[in-house]
Parts: C-alpha cells; structure tokens; sequence
C-alpha cells in the first residue's frame, strides 16, 4: 500500500509542475516551431545565395560566380544536376539585367518566376547539355512607348493638393505584366476614349472630369518606396506584384487613406472599382425588355413620376463609366438612368417602342403621350452633358421644391426674365395622379408645342398677351402633385370642392384645376430693410416674414377648349399687367422634397464609409497578422519569453518550499508566545502613556530635564 501511495504522490507532483510550466512550455515549442519551419518558408534561399555570393552584389560580381560554375561544367570536372543547373543560369540571367535586378533588390520582385517554372517543366529529365539557353527573354522596348503623365518625386505633393481623387499606376520598364497592362491602362485613362470603349478624337477618357491619374516608375525609388506596403522588418514591396494600382479619394493627402487595388487588371473592374469604392458613384443597372416593362416594379414603374428616364443601349455590356455614374449621381433629382443591352432579335420591340434603330443609343421618356427623344451614334462626355442639361425637365415640368425657383414659380425668388422683371406669372396644373391629370398634362403640352395657336400667326411677332409674356419668359407653366403636396395645393385652392384636387383619395372622384399665380415684387420694399427683434413674451403677435413677391391667384372654371384657355391666360395677363391691383403679400407653405436622399446622400455615404472603413480595417489586420507570421524576430522572442516564464515560475516555486520546509520545524509552545506578545504590547501602551502624561516632582527625572552647562564664574 506504501508503495501505491508513493507512486500516487509521484505522478500528482509530475503533472502540478507540468501544469506550471504550461505557459513556457508552450511559448518555447511555438519558438521552435517558428524557427524550424516558419522562417525557413518565408525567407527562402535568394538568388545571391545560389549563386554562392554576397547579397546585392554587382553585376560583374555575378558574372564572375557564374564564370567559375561555367569552368567546372565545361572542363568536365563537375556535372550538375538539371534543376540546380536551371537555378544557377535563371539567378545569373536575372541578376545581370539591369532593371531586374534593381526591382529584385529594392523591392523583391521576381515575376519572371512563372517562366522559370515552366522551364523547369520543359527540360525535366533533360541533361543540362541539352537545355537551350537562354532561359528568360529580355523584353526590349522603348519606355517611352508605354509612359505617359509620369509623376515623379518632385511633382508629387502639387499633384496631390488638388482636391479630385486621384489614381496612381506603379510599374517598371522590366515588368511584362506593365507591359501588358499598358493597352488597358490607355483605355481607362491615358488616350481618346468613347463612352463605349471606342476610340474618338476628342480626347475624352474613362476617368475625364472625375479624377486625376499618374504613372510612378520603379526607378524612383523614393516615391515608389512611400507608395508601396511595408513588411514588418520594413521591406517595402507590392503584394501583387506590378503593376500596382493604388487611388487618393477625395481629401486623402497621405499614405495612411490611400487605397490598393487587388482585383483583375480589366478596364471593367477597374473603372467599376475607382467609381464605386473611390467616388461612391452609383451603379446604372441592366434591364430586359421585360423588367424594363414589368408591372409595379420595373424600371419605369419603379422611377418617380416627375423625372425623366434615360435609357442608353449599350452593344457591349460593360458597366457604365465613371463620368455617366457621376452624371446620374448629379441629376439624380430630374432624371434616372437605365442600361439595356442591345441584341438583334429584340430590334424590331426597341423600334415599335422608342423608335431605336440600333445601338448605341440614348433615348429620353418624358412626359405621358410625348414622343421619345432618341439620340443614335457614339457621344462624348461633353455633348452628353448638353443633351442631359437640354431634356433634364419634362415638357411639361412639375413644380417641386428643387425646380420652384428655377421655373420662377416662387414667390421668394423672381421670374426667368431675369432680377429686373417685377411682374411674371406662373400657370399651374394641380391634381392626383390619375388618368384625368394625364390627360390635363397632354392638353396643357399641346398648348405648349402649338405655337401657333399660343404665339399667334408671327412668332417673332406675337399679339396674344400670353404669348408676348411666354416670349419674354415671364410666363411658365408646370403642374403640382396635389396629393404629395397638398398644403401647398390647399394654399392656392381653398374652395369646397378643393379635397377632389389637393391631398389624399377619399373617393374615386380626381378633378385636375388649372389656376394662374401673378408675382409682383416692390422695389421700394425690397431694397428697404427691416429690423426684426426676435419674439418674446412682449410681442407674440409680430407678424411673422412674409414672402417678397405679392401673390394674386386667378381658377379656371371655363371649358377644356384650347381657345379658350388660351383666351383666359391672355386676359388674365393683360389685367395683371395694366390694372392696378393690390398688393398683398403673405407666407406660402414650403413644398415638400418628394424624393428621399439617395444611396449616395450624405448621411448614407458617411454610413457607407464607416462600413467599407470597418472593412478595411478587419481585413488590414488579418493581412498584418499573416505579414507578422514571417518576422524573423518572433522567433527570438518567444523564446526569450519563454526563458524568462521558465525562471519566473523556478523562483516562485523554489521560494515556496523554503517557506514549507520552515514552518514544518517545531516551534515555542504556543503559551510562551502569547506570553512574548502581551509583554510586548503592555511595553507599547505604557510607552504611548509615559509619551502623553506631564512631568512629576516625584519623578527620579523629569522627562524635559537636561543639564544646565555652568558659566566660569560657577565653577570657581
């Protein structure tokens, strides 16, 4: 029994130590881990080493080691093996041209690697007697067939302080891959450049309006090195290799915001990459004919009532370009845009449709019953900003918070003639949306686009009052949403029978009403400025800011005959003109924005950011952690760690058996020890007594006495 309890005791004693030694334990086996296998895979023999020299050796020193490999196999003194052979010659080829053996030095670059592996293949088995040298073909080339809008070190930091985004190319002259790359690049930024990727000669380019680009060559070392990432040693290289595309976004000035690509070097996914990421551009999606057309929730349906659809047949099915994004991005509030990839066998839909012969094309969907307006034939980012600008409003434009003062339907601002334009007028076609409000809309237009009718038999000559006043702008016609803005329509419409135009359905009854607003401004009176004291409790009845402009509102309760309308607007214009009628001003409701923010909006772009930020910042550390796994000084560490856990623990350990081993001695009976200590607290409390109480006569000694030193006169 002894013996089974001794050998319990044993194992219980193995496993408290191996217990406490856990932690360093660990760390020195995860040391040994590092440096046996961790280190070995990460910095792997370089080419200087095969070659038996000194890390960045010049060429001629490479030429040499060569040299003295080359002798032994030519004198037949030593034969090599084919895959040593294949790593020699490739090391000596690489390192004596001159380019790549600078991208190899500074920045580790190795792409000729894949052309090294497929050798390796060829020649397997092969005596190196047989094998056809050389192995690598030197690309020769005139650098400056495939450079342009070089940025270098000095002129970098003026490029950066504009304030559009910018997107850099680092490459280098040895690189087959820039090489390669260079046709794409010229596509997206670097020559003529059509909306559809066909060549123009106007000069436009992907990225034209929306952001700078540069290329940084290798040779510049300095900026190339602040441009690419660091290793933990401080190495600096590019993690895909060349060529690295890296972008400024808008208000980055340092490396710490800047962006890397590591998509495919496609002119799609770079240009969608830059717009999306960079600039926070919108996608344009792609419709069918059927989810064009679908019902409740196609692309028509979907889009807001009020803007214009902008269609665009594309033959090639590429993503929209930046410039069209930012375009859709900056009209966003007058028109949506669509994408619809042309195919043959649906031309003969697309004509009876919209009148589209062929692709490309561009076609704008305004107001209901309007012909389409279609453009054939490629276009320039500058001559699609003409036709945006010229089609953004519909025929019949509706009154909305962004277009009130742009149509001079504000009694804020002034008519389209101009500041010096007092008296204007503005017609307005309020109601829900229905079929009769569709119907209003088509016979207000055919007002609009029967000149002759409206401006008379002469348009330079107009005699309708009407006409002379649309003539000089000072007439404008639009309608209003009654139901989306329906304080303002119950402002300008305030009768019984105002809830069949204005706010939402209660029956099935929709009655448009056409009325007529007269703005007059005073030029006394806005040129005269008014002290206004803020309200309290002494004045709660001052009048509150009214609009500028002076507001008469005139209803139509005629016939739906043009003539007739038209007859009305004259009179009604010639009495505002001519009559001198009151003056009243008063506060118009504001109108209601009718469309939420975008995706892109303020408030979600900051979300976006923050998102994209988390993102990045996530995927920032695992790539650090990974970067980390090949320090050459994690190694060390951990075992220094361990080294310093392992004495730690001894020390604590061996301290507690001293401790053990003592109090495992037998000590005083434990009533001597009482003893030792009353005595010992009885001495402190007549001390702290004797140290409070005042001296006595009786005392043998005062406890303040001290001997008085006597004079000479005493002593005598």
């Amino acid at each position: 029994m002894a013996r089974v309890s001794s050998g319990g005791a044993a194992s219980s004693s193995m496993a408290s130590t191996l217990k406490a030694y856990s932690i360093p334990l660990i760390m020195f086996l995860a040391a040994m881990f590092f440096q046996i296998l961790v280190i070995p895979n990460s910095f792997p023999p370089n080419h200087y080493d095969v070659l038996g020299i000194k890390r960045y050796s010049t060429v001629e020193e490479v030429a040499q080691a060569y040299e003295k490999f080359s002798s032994k196999w030519n004198s037949g003194t030593e034969v090599p093996e084919t895959n040593n052979f294949l790593k020699i010659r490739y090391a000596f080829e690489l390192l004596t041209d001159p380019l790549w053996k600078r991208d190899y030095d500074i920045f580790f670059i190795d792409e000729q690697i894949s052309a090294f592996e497929n050798v390796k293949k060829q020649y397997s088995g092969v005596s190196f007697s047989g094998i056809n040298l050389p192995l690598l073909n030197a690309a020769s080339s005139d650098p400056g067939d495939y450079a342009f809008n070089v940025i270098t070190s000095n002129d970098f930091h003026s490029v950066l302080e504009k304030t559009e985004p910018l997107l850099i190319q680092i490459y280098s002259f040895g690189s087959n891959s820039s090489r390669q790359f260079f046709n794409s690049w010229k596509r997206i930024v670097g020559c003529s450049f059509r909306i559809f990727l066909n060549l123009l000669t106007d000069g436009a380019t992907l990225l034209e309006g929306v952001a700078n680009t540069g290329m940084v060559e290798l040779g510049d070392a300095r900026l190339a090195t602040y441009l690419a990432e660091k290793k933990p040693t401080g190495q600096p290289f590019f993690r895909n290799g060349l060529p690295s595309l890296v972008a400024f976004p808008p208000g980055c000035r340092t490396s710490d915001c800047l962006v890397r690509y590591e998509g495919e070097l496609s002119v799609d996914a770079v240009t969608d990459w830059f717009a999306t990421a960079i600039l926070n551009l919108p996608r344009i999606p792609y419709y069918s004919k059927e989810s064009l057309h679908l019902k409740g929730q196609g692309f028509l349906a979907k889009s807001s009532p009020w803007k214009v659809k902008v269609i665009v047949f594309s033959r090639t099915g590429q993503r929209a370009t930046p410039f069209l994004r930012q375009a859709a991005k900056n009209y966003w509030a007058h028109a949506s845009l669509a994408f619809i990839l042309w195919q043959e066998e649906d031309s003969s839909f697309w004509w009876n449709t919209f009148e589209v012969e062929s692709a490309p094309a561009i076609v704008f969907l305004k107001d209901p019953g309007v012909k389409p307006v279609v453009y054939h034939g490629f276009f320039n980012n500058s001559w699609f900003l003409n036709v945006m600008e010229q089609n953004k409003q519909q025929e019949l434009p509706q009154l909305r918070s962004v277009t009130s003062m742009e149509l001079g339907c504000d009694a804020r601002g002034y008519s389209r003639a101009g500041y010096d334009t007092m008296t204007w007028y503005c017609v307005i076609l309020a109601g829900r949306q229905s079929l009769e409000l569709n119907k209003m809309r088509e016979m207000v237009q055919e007002i609009l686009s029967n000149a002759g009718e409206l401006n008379g038999a002469d348009y330079q000559q107009p005699s309708e009052p009407s006409a002379i006043a649309r003539k000089d702008k000072r007439l404008t016609f639009t309608w209003l949403d009654g139901e989306a803005q329906k304080q303002y329509c119950f402002f300008y419409i305030h009768s019984e029978d105002s809830y069949d135009t204005c706010g939402p359905r209660r029956d099935v009854v929709d009655v448009p009403q056409l009325f007529i607003v007269r703005y007059k401004r005073n030029a006394t009176l806005d040129n005269l400025k008014v002290e206004r004291r803020p309200k309290g409790i002494w004045n709660p009845f001052q009048e509150e800011d009214v609009d500028p402009a002076s507001q008469l509102v005139a209803r139509y309760n005629g016939s739906g005959e043009i003539p007739e309308i038209i007859k009305w607007i004259s009179q009604i214009i010639k009495d505002g003109d001519s009559r001198d009628l009151p003056f009243f001003r008063t506060k118009t409701p504001q109108l209601v924005p009718e469309d939420g923010d975008p995706i892109w909006s303020k408030g979600a772009e900051s979300i976006l950011h923050s998102s994209k930020g988390l993102k990045r910042r996530i995927r920032s550390i695992i790539i650090g952690i990974y970067d980390h796994l090949g320090d050459p000084r994690i190694g060390p560490m951990l075992l220094l760690g361990s080294l310093m856990s392992f004495a730690s623990i001894w020390l604590k350990r061996s301290q507690a058996t001293t401790h053990q081993s003592q109090s495992d001695q037998p000590s005083q009976p434990s009533n001597m020890v009482e003893d030792q200590k009353t005595k010992r607290n009885r001495r402190k409390t007549v001390s702290s007594q004797d140290r409070h109480q005042p001296t006595s006569i009786t005392d043998m000694e005062p406890k303040d006495a001290y001997q008085m030193p006597l004079s000479d006169s005493d002593s005598d």
